[in-house]
């Protein structure tokens, strides 16, 4: 590139940057353009060309280099294109943009139209063209109709015929009858979107070029004037400059209004629709991969710029191209975030579209009113609520958006609303003095819609019907200097806008409470960047709705937010970033007017109250014009060059055009603020100058791709780049997949950390099930990157599918090293399960005859969250990449998969995610049929090895129970199917005492989850039967799940540890055993220590979220749970546990104390308070339907189930209250003993009344049976 063109220094502020011209070189003659992927079977005029950059001016600015590859293949995007004239020759506008490395943009706008080819050789190649392809058409409707007699009358040979037919009478070229058109572009190159402004100014120049009558001056003037002597307009001002024929109008949104968008919302909704834009909208604030599709460039770009506008606050940051030329078609393969448009081809669809990857993929056809989107797809927040609102803007602007005859019924119902507010807006129905559009009004109704397109076919302009007050004539004179449906379409994009962006405020409203502000000065912050957490997620989210959760969850983990809390941080330092300032600004508003924005839960759905306010702003912004530019006029140019002539672009003589004006004093006493914007853009450099090392590792550590994935690099296309653009995607998947599983593992182990504390055996969170749903996602784009062939829309499914096809020819099974010898699910006890087989490939059995997944994108992602929970998706991975010629025959050299260190290192990023356990499948798969293996292990030694009566057995968990089974007579083990039980809980297990040998000493039983491989262990160590123990014929029996390691996997693989109830009870504390006696007695203080420990655990459990909670069965029934703690309490000061050789229970003691409130509640004494009262006969109530109901539970079961029940219904303190009063204590129980103790027994009761704050719900297996 030349240097700095004199002028150029101004070019900040500048209206545009460059004037450049497109089109064919004749010199270079016809050349065809490879890159495009056109078919040389089309005709020479179907065909695509190569066009080149015939002219910029200037030639270079020093705020915006030029870029001449990128704005040649950005102009033409499919290259040249010929016509005839019998061809359409309309000329088209579209617009493009540029955005680079850092993220800054650059605007083009294009219009294209068709020029006489003057250029004999160019004529004659192309007549040379047609020869060849008429020939080898006829010698190939010759060589088919040769073959067979017969063909010719079938409907394809009529079909080519035909075609052949249409293709002489329509599309040919005769040199000698014909003439040659070809396309040529000229192009405004600006720092800002001013699309209306750039459109007209073209239309002008383009009228002037085909105009019978000479411009009034030569057109170097007119783009001399647009370069160097339009000023941009200043913030919150309009501007009037001057085109060819007519003057044009800009404005510029205000410092704290919302940022310019100069495209047409309006026609966003009339191509898509209101509920499309809703759903393409969601996708973009997730940062899924968005392709647009469709043959018009304008219509890419109008979409893709309108979707990231009303993203405000928030900024997509991930590879933005709208308009993807066809030579970079490669980059659909960046296994990254990305939001591209694609034109598409004359007269193709959506199945002949081939994509690397779409499992994370919404393609949206615009051409078609179409959006395809990826599966797992969570509703937008307050969605019903926004379309409402959104709704009764487009209808009052007169909009309907495809399908709208479809929905007719809400359609109407909107319009009655529309109609019930002029009604009850305290005017008495009277329209305001406004004009009124009366068609509005009457837009459902069909005549008026065929006699409006009527008038629209026939160029007619429909007059609005203006009612109320007249106006005046100095507003017919002045012209409001804009066309009403231009101003129509600012007001309608500005309301809009505002919808969303006070859709925002509400949501995020308290953001900055969450905000972890954990650095003291920008360095430091900058350097500990990836291993900060700067928002505080967890309690965010819990102050959430539960609808609005699977939508925030995965929002709160975009980059877009991200970048946003970050910029909110730096705010500290250095000044704040545009939006996030006009956002803050509308919170600080807020508050400022004591109006607290409503919480999103909020039933009501506030809607925007500054919409007629942000209307009328841009109406009186463009009503009266602030700056007026230079008038366009004669320049120091030698006179005869570049003749006038119709429908050419003459030669420009580019002398007068490389440089602009020596003095611009003009533009600093018509804009006072250019100087500072000068200044402030020159500080604004001179900090990032001083930053740069600091904000390069900020964005190289911070972002999670990097900054050099942002973008792809549009003006070079040599191999070597191509090759080091996809060395940056490996290095940026690898990046990824390290911060990803460093996030899991941090956070499953703060989780377990607490839990620990809890007595918890595990949680499942939202936000884990967010990043899990992440990982998925980014192992599909893995597998998706340098595919030779796609093959379904799972890369990964379709690699998994291979693989097990190839197994299945194979005369040998090929096993893992954990499959050869599956004894990591081995038990230590002398009786264990059978061993459960570990294979990749019966893994993907269990997915495939899942009948609830219907799709490849489904199974592979329930195959990944499997492997995770069985802690087997690096092993299974690696298995699945040894063999090396599949990998070979379905990637590309540079994929991914096919990087060696990189594929070592990301197989052991997902290693380190075993050191945590996940019930990612099972938790999410709640209605799946899974196998069940369960066995009972007695005490051998003690008793029988099997007992003679009939057993039954009961499996219950979160999700539910399995119900009653019978075990087969003789055996041990039993295998069943039922729903998913999810996490298992308790077992309740029992006989019919029948046979003789009935009484039956258990140790425990085991039970396997078959798919998972979850094994449980419930302990009993209790007999069953009568007159033996407390005489129980069942048991419920609590649950925790085992770990199993082998031998061989010590070393290899890190495990969870065993789980521990609760660790910070520092001392255990033994129950009675068989017998009834305690082997080792605690003392009050470790018992009284119990209780509070148990309680405690207790309220934490109901402080959690209701989804993130354990299992409360385990607080109350397990170890060292609240039955256990108050097991403790009774058997402290026990006397002896025999007399006269027979067993003494807890339950015993009750039901003497039952007997005597029952015989004191007949004889009734004066002195018993109501309260008390109440409790004797609650007890007694609870006692006797506890010993009446049908079930064969012994003593302890009985006294379980009573506490059970007196902590459910708030009952327990009083009762704890009425046995330490009962007479019958002091002969059962020792002087010394705890109840007998008046302040330790109240110090019980008032723990135990915190438990009456929560709503405690037992579990089925606990309450079954009893009436209560």
């Amino acid at each position: 590139m030349s240097g700095t063109a004199p002028g150029a220094s101004s070019a900040p502020c500048r209206f545009a940057h460059y004037f450049v011209i497109c089109g064919i070189e004749p010199d270079s003659g016809l050349e065809a353009d490879e890159l495009t992927g056109e078919n040389f079977d089309q005709s020479p005029l179907r065909r695509n060309f190569k066009s080149k950059v015939l002219a910029h001016y200037p030639q270079n600015v020093e705020w915006n280099p030029f870029d001449q590859d990128a704005v040649n293949m950005l102009c033409m995007p499919k290259g040249l294109s010929f016509r005839t004239q019998a061809d359409n020759r309309d000329p088209q506008f579209h617009s493009f943009i540029i955005t680079r490395e850092d993220g800054s943009r650059t605007y083009g706008f294009v219009l294209t139209f068709y020029e006489e080819v003057t250029c004999k050789q160019i004529c004659t190649a192309m007549q040379t063209l047609y020869q060849m392809h008429n020939a080898e058409q006829y010698s190939s409707v010759c060589a088919s109709s040769s073959c067979s007699m017969d063909s010719l009358a079938s409907s394809s040979d009529e079909g080519d015929a035909t075609s052949l037919s249409k293709l002489h009478r329509y599309d040919t070229y005769d040199i000698s009858k014909d003439t040659l058109y070809v396309s040529k572009s000229i192009c405004l190159i600006t720092p800002l979107p001013f699309t209306q402004a750039c459109k007209r100014y073209l239309t002008q120049f383009y009228t002037a070029i085909t105009s019978q009558q000479p411009p009034p001056l030569p057109l170097e003037s007119y783009i001399y004037n647009i370069l160097y002597e339009v000023p941009l307009p200043p913030p919150g001002r309009s501007l009037k400059f001057y085109g060819v024929y007519d003057s044009i109008i800009c404005q510029r949104p205000g410092p704290h209004e919302l940022p310019l968008l100069d495209f047409s919302l309006r026609e966003l909704f009339e191509q898509l629709g209101l509920d499309h834009i809703i759903q393409l909208f969601t996708c973009v604030l997730l940062e899924m991969q968005i392709l647009l599709y469709s043959q018009d460039c304008q219509r890419l770009m109008t979409v893709a710029d309108c979707i990231t506008a009303l993203l405000f606050p928030f900024q997509w940051q991930h590879v933005y191209v709208p308009i993807l030329p066809a030579s970079l078609i490669h980059f659909l393969d960046a296994p990254v975030p990305y939001l591209m448009g694609l034109q598409s081809k004359e007269g193709t669809d959506r199945s002949k579209l081939e994509l690397p990857q779409e499992a994370n993929l919404c393609f949206v056809d615009i051409d078609n009113h179409f959006i395809e989107l990826p599966e797992d797809f969570p509703q937008f927040p307050n969605q019903l609520g926004l379309v409402r609102e959104i709704a009764e803007v487009l209808l009052e602007f007169g909009i309907s958006s495809p399908g709208s005859q479809r929905d007719s019924e809400n359609s109407t119902k909107l319009k009655n609303l529309v109609l019930d507010e002029l009604v009850n807006d305290k005017k008495n129905g009277n329209i305001p003095s406004n004009t009124i559009n009366m068609f509005e009004l009457l837009k459902g109704n069909e005549t008026i819609a065929r006699l409006q397109a009527l008038a629209k076919r026939t160029g007619v302009v429909v007059e609005t019907m203006e009612i109320g007050s007249p106006t005046v004539n100095d507003e017919k004179d002045s012209k409001l200097w804009f066309r009403k449906e231009e101003m129509q379409d600012y007001k309608l994009n500005v309301q809009i806008r505002e919808i969303f962006a006070n859709h925002f405020t509400v949501m995020f409203a308290e953001y900055e409470s969450f905000i972890i502000h954990s650095a003291h000065d920008l360095e430091s912050w900058l350097t500990n960047r990836e291993q900060m957490q700067n928002f505080d997620k967890a309690s965010f989210l819990s102050d959430q709705p539960e609808p609005y959760l699977p939508f925030l969850s995965h929002f709160i983990e975009t980059q877009m937010f991200a970048t946003f809390i970050d910029n909110k941080i730096m705010s500290q330092w250095e000044e704040k970033d545009p939006l996030l300032k006009v956002f803050d600004s509308r919170l600080e508003k807020m508050r400022l007017y004591n109006v607290r924005a409503p919480s999103l839960w909020s039933p009501l759905y506030q809607k925007c109250s500054i919409l007629k306010e942000s209307a009328q702003a841009v109406e009186q912004r463009l009503a009266k014009i602030d700056h007026t530019a230079i008038h366009p006029h004669l320049l120091d140019m030698k006179i005869g060059q570049g003749k006038y002539e119709q429908g050419f672009l003459p030669k420009l003589q580019s002398d007068v055009l490389s440089s602009g004006p020596t003095n611009n004093n003009r533009w600093a006493s018509r804009n006072s603020t250019t100087q500072r914007r000068k200044d402030r853009v020159r500080q604004h450099s001179e900090h990032l100058g001083l930053d740069s090392d600091l904000r390069e590792k900020y964005m190289q550590e911070a972002r999670s791709l990097g900054k050099n994935l942002r973008q792809p690099k549009l003006s070079d296309l040599s191999p070597a780049v191509i090759a080091q653009t996809n060395w940056k995607f490996v290095e940026g998947l690898l990046k990824e997949c390290r911060m990803k599983t460093k996030r899991m593992l941090v956070d499953k182990m703060g989780n377990e950390a607490v839990e620990l504390g809890h007595g918890e055996v595990n949680i499942t969170g939202l936000e884990e099930n967010t990043l899990i749903a992440s990982l998925c996602d980014l192992l599909e784009r893995i597998w998706s990157h340098g595919l030779q062939v796609k093959q379904g829309k799972s890369a990964l499914w379709s690699h998994l599918h291979q693989y097990q096809e190839w197994e299945k020819k194979q005369e040998q099974i090929i096993e893992s090293p954990v499959a050869a010898g599956a004894e990591r699910r081995r038990s230590d006890t002398a009786m264990s399960l059978p061993l459960l087989r570990v294979s990749l490939v019966q893994d993907m059995r269990h997915i495939q005859n899942m009948s609830e997944i219907k799709t490849d994108v489904g199974r592979a992602r329930a195959w990944i969250r499997l492997s995770l929970e069985k802690k087997l998706l690096s092993q299974h991975l690696k298995q699945l990449l040894c063999y090396q010629g599949l990998t070979k025959k379905l990637y590309k050299r540079y994929a991914f998969l096919r990087c060696e260190d990189e594929k070592e290192q990301f197989l052991f990023h997902l290693l380190s995610l075993n050191a945590v356990d996940y019930f990612c499948f099972t938790n999410v798969f709640t209605t799946i049929i899974i196998p069940y293996r369960s066995m009972i292990i007695p005490i051998k030694k003690l008793s029988n090895a099997i007992t003679t009566s009939n057993l039954w057995i009961c499996v219950s968990g979160e999700l539910g129970d399995s119900g009653v089974m019978q075990i087969p007579k003789n055996s041990l083990e039993m295998t069943f199917e039922c729903q998913n039980l999810g996490k298992l809980t308790t077992v309740q297990i029992g006989h019919d005492n029948s046979g003789l040998l009935a009484n039956w000493l258990v140790d425990c039983v085991m039970v396997r989850n078959e798919i998972t491989g979850h094994t449980y262990r419930f302990p009993c160590g209790r007999w069953l039967g009568k007159g033996v123990d407390d005489g129980s014929l069942e048991r419920i029996l609590i649950g925790e799940l085992l770990t199993f390691v082998s031998e061989d996997d010590l070393g290899k693989q890190s495990r969870t540890p065993p789980q521990q109830k609760s660790p910070t009870m520092t001392r255990r504390l033994s129950l009675p055993s068989l017998g009834g006696k305690s082997l080792t007695k605690p003392n009050a203080g470790q018992i009284q220590e119990g209780i509070g420990e148990a309680v405690n655990n207790i309220v934490k459990h109901f402080h959690k979220p209701e989804k993130e909670r354990g299992n409360l069965t385990v607080l109350l029934c397990g170890e060292y749970g609240l039955v256990s703690a108050l097991e403790q309490v009774f058997h402290h000061g026990f006397k002896s546990s025999r007399i006269f050789q027979k067993n003494i229970f807890i339950w015993d003691f009750i039901e003497s104390a039952v007997a005597y409130f029952e015989t004191t509640d007949q004889i009734g004494t004066e002195g018993d308070s109501l309260l008390r009262l109440s409790a004797y006969k609650t007890l007694c109530h609870y006692v006797n339907a506890i010993n009446t109901a049908p079930r064969n539970i012994g003593k302890d079961g009985k006294f379980q189930l009573l506490v059970c029940l007196g902590t459910r219904d708030r009952l327990l303190p009083q009762w704890i209250s009425a046995l330490a009063e009962c007479p019958t204590i002091t002969r059962m129980y020792e002087e010394t003993a705890l109840l007998r103790d008046h302040i330790v027994a109240n110090s019980l009761i008032r723990v135990l009344q915190i438990l009456e704050e929560f709503n405690i719900t037992l579990e089925s297996s606990l309450a079954k049976g009893i009436g209560i």
